[in-house]
């Protein structure tokens, strides 16, 4: 967390990660590039360019899809998700070379706009097998472009994180677009099964990652508890919470995490204001309950980022019968201050 904003708040990780980013994309491109002269010496530079940098951008954008899905079934992979931004931000770049060379390489001869003769060089709009395919690929990179100019928390707070969310979500609509661009233009261009067989693959992964973490976030939701006659609802026995960490428990279709610390028990919002992050997923530092997407904090006991921050989440009453824990499902009001439970 940061009392201010900054283009980019550097620490050691950061930097390292986007070593790796950069020393990735490079020995990419120079193994494309290798290649394809070695496979055919008569490509032209700009052909090289286009399919080295078009290339690159969906694999990218495979790893920026990928990582979310691993993060939620894997923590190993938190690490990664703190610098997707820079990824997201590196594979739009490679996308925008390749588009810009593509509208210099096919629309700038004529006297139309190239712009304009994009949209009118085929009208063939009513054809599924002959539907100008480059203007899916237009419609993703200026999808791609809102994500990249969007992606420091200034917007984020700025747009409200729902909105900023909503947004960036429209990544899987630039991810469909870009699946018929290419098998439109495989098909329309020069008919390849490897190229089609590999954006298959990719499309399953992808699709495979995100059925395996939404099974395992459904067995979350689907956890019931029966109800007391008093109102409170049974969560768990005090030893099933690990220490400093939280039971995630689900009452009337909300997440609470249920967090034991300094022999102590207090239930808050599984939901971090910043990226609607699982708080439930990490762990008290400091005595405080620290977002294991970005490191917001907030107080056990009430819900309350530490001064000088202004977060607020909404905190539940806990009651301890014996050996288990009860939790009282009416949410209070965000930042209520609410007695812990003393072990």
């Amino acid at each position: 967390m940061g009392l201010d904003y900054r283009p980019v708040l550097w620490n050691k990780h950061k930097k390292v990660y986007d070593k790796w980013i950069a020393v990735s994309v490079l020995l990419y491109l120079l193994a494309f590039i290798g290649i394809s002269l070695g496979t055919n010496a008569e490509i032209t530079a700009e052909t090289l360019i286009i399919r080295a940098f078009g290339t690159l951008a969906i694999a990218l954008l495979h790893v920026v899809l990928a990582i979310g899905p691993l993060a939620r079934l894997n923590p190993r992979f938190l690490p990664v998700l703190y610098n997707r931004r820079h990824l997201g931000v590196s594979m739009f770049l490679a996308a925008l070379v390749h588009g810009a060379f593509s509208i210099i390489q096919f629309h700038t001869l004529g006297n139309v706009n190239a712009f304009r003769a994009l949209f009118t060089s085929n009208m063939d709009y009513g054809s599924l097998t002959n539907f100008p395919f480059q203007v899916l690929g237009f419609f993703a990179l200026i999808i791609l472009f809102l994500m990249a100019a969007t992606s420091h928390d200034f917007w984020l707070k700025n747009l409200s994180p729902k909105t900023w969310k909503r947004l960036h979500m429209s990544v899987y609509v630039a991810y469909a677009l870009i699946l018929m661009h290419v098998f439109l233009g495989a098909l329309q261009q020069q008919p390849s099964l490897w190229s089609i067989g590999i954006l298959s693959l990719g499309f399953m992964g992808i699709a495979s990652l995100h059925l395996a973490a939404g099974i395992k976030e459904g067995k979350v939701d689907r956890g019931k508890s029966a109800q007391t006659k008093d109102g409170w609802v049974y969560v768990c026995e005090i030893e099933e919470i690990p220490e400093d960490r939280a039971k995630i428990f689900v009452l009337d279709k909300e997440r609470i995490a249920i967090f034991k610390y300094d022999d102590k028990v207090s239930a808050i919002s599984n939901v971090c204001k910043h990226q609607g992050g699982p708080l439930g997923e990490g762990k008290v530092v400091d005595g405080c309950v620290t977002c294991p997407w970005h490191g917001y904090q907030y107080l056990p006991h009430n819900g309350q980022s530490p001064p000088p921050f202004t977060e607020k989440i909404a905190t539940y009453r806990v009651q301890k019968r014996g050996e288990e824990i009860y939790v009282y499902p009416e949410a209070l009001a965000e930042g209520t201050a609410v007695e812990p439970i003393i072990l």
